[in-house]
């Protein structure tokens, strides 16, 4: 009780200062960027202090910082930022890009202060992991800041790392990792099966591989697991783009969540690296190319996709067709709306092995008339449970379908058979009656248009920036 006091106490004190610094002008997402650096160097500083040497250079540690005021404060946490982001390893990979978002100097000390009155470095690791776990959740529902497109549902992520189990002795990666929820997760799941001091080594260093192609991702998911005793000398996320930057290096299990949409303007074409990718401009398509490229065979797969990858045609079709020539999809999770920041995004999670052509596949529903907000009906974990159960992880041959025509057409878990497959263009594999009451509140149905109209002007803006003021 005492941790979790301490940890309750802890995150006020965080989100007391965000709020303060809110009104100032600072968001939430600068915010956590900023104590992020500031909570590394007064770690490093402990650390040092018990004797077990420092990882930063002279002149740019926290008795360094801390000696200043004003604006001369600011000037020495910028030049660190400067002399930090240069660096290789660990340093350089949690301080990719750093720059400083809060120029004002009694707001910056405000955060130095409140960081320099607790010890971190000796707090257990899932205490003071759980602390920062806790303010990226909260940073994700920020929706102005848009971090929400990072951060995947805990309670999802728990579901998938729970059917895709994996094991202490293998390898796990996400090649779009946010803020490494599918990482940090499968390792406290990992962590669990052994207490040999060699796989405890290994999966801490060798185990887990990320990346992303954001700079702030980056950093976030780099000190997310530095704080629960993950990659403590070299972290294991990468700042790159996995669609262009190929690999030889092949993973036991994937788990991840793609970007979805297209490209941003300005990328550089994927398959101008990728040749042997089958073309598109789909985000989500690539990556799912992407990821059947890096599983090792007889490797597993968990990967969040939207309803297109199901449904769409032409390029979509043939990636389609290839996993399932060349890989067993054997199970569909069908997500509800609601359950991500984004909202009004209907999406799935695909399982496949690698080795084997799809034959049958199962598919669970937990979409038609199901409801959940963000905020009055969030998602937990119980409301996945009956999947997982369903999944029967380890031993497929005693999956038993719920549905059943004629005594239960509402069942939730259903087989459809390899002909039955066949006989289909697509995967959209529905069959629970979807007439239903919209029984969403007021403030739900607004806060949807909101979502959608915002997609919108989004979208317009774009198309003006690529016909670029030509009149039509």
């Amino acid at each position: 009780m005492a941790n979790q006091k301490s940890e309750g106490a802890l995150l006020n004190k965080v989100w007391k200062i965000a709020n303060v610094l809110s009104s100032a002008g600072v968001g939430f997402t600068d915010y956590i960027t900023q104590l992020t650096y500031i909570l590394f160097l007064k770690m490093d500083d402990e650390k040092e202090e018990l004797g077990l040497g420092s990882s930063i250079p002279d002149g740019c540690k926290w008795a360094n910082l801390v000696t200043y005021n004003g604006t001369d404060l600011v000037d020495k946490y910028e030049d660190i930022l400067d002399e930090l982001s240069k660096d290789e390893g660990l340093i350089g990979t949690i301080f990719t890009k750093a720059t400083n978002k809060i120029d004002k100097p009694v707001m910056l000390k405000k955060v130095i202060d409140m960081v320099s009155e607790e010890n971190w470095y000796m707090m257990e690791g899932d205490f003071k992991g759980a602390i920062y776990e806790g303010i990226l959740e909260k940073n994700g529902q920020d929706k102005k800041s848009g971090a929400g497109q990072y951060f995947t549902p805990r309670a999802l992520i728990s579901a998938i790392v729970d059917v895709i189990n994996p094991k202490i002795t293998e390898t796990v990666a996400d090649p779009c990792c946010g803020t490494g929820g599918f990482l940090l997760a499968a390792y406290e799941h990992m962590r669990k099966q052994s207490k040999n001091v060699e796989k405890q080594k290994f999966l801490k260093n060798n185990a887990l591989y990320g990346a992303d192609n954001t700079s702030l991702v980056v950093t976030l998911a780099s000190m997310n697991l530095y704080l629960h005793d993950i990659g403590i000398n070299k972290s294991p996320i990468a700042y790159k783009d996995s669609l262009i930057e190929t690999t030889d290096d092949m993973y036991q299990v994937v788990m991840t969540n793609p970007p979805f949409g297209t490209r941003p303007q300005g990328s550089i074409e994927v398959s101008a690296n990728r040749p042997d990718f089958i073309k598109t401009s789909d985000n989500q398509v690539n990556f799912l190319q992407h990821i059947m490229s890096i599983v090792k065979t007889g490797g597993r797969v968990g990967v969040v996709l939207p309803d297109s990858v199901l449904t769409d045609g032409d390029a979509t079709k043939k990636v389609r067709d290839k996993l399932m020539k060349e890989y067993n999809l054997h199970t569909i999770l069908r997500l509800p709306t609601g359950i991500f920041y984004a909202g009004g995004v209907k999406t799935n999670v695909l399982f496949f092995d690698k080795g084997k052509p799809t034959k049958d596949i199962w598919v669970y529903d937990y979409r038609t008339g199901v409801k959940h907000t963000m905020v009055t009906k969030p998602m937990t974990r119980e409301h996945l449970q009956d999947f997982v159960d369903c999944y029967c992880s380890g031993h497929k041959q005693d999956r038993r379908e719920t549905y059943n025509a004629e005594t239960n057409p509402a069942g939730r878990w259903r087989k459809f058979s390899e002909a039955e497959i066949k006989a289909r263009e697509d995967l959209n594999l529905k069959w629970i009656d979807a007439t239903e009451d919209d029984d969403r509140s007021v403030k739900e149905i607004i806060d949807e248009m909101q979502s959608e109209s915002d997609g919108i002007a989004a979208a317009v803006s774009q198309l003006k920036k690529l016909l670029g003021g030509l009149e039509i």
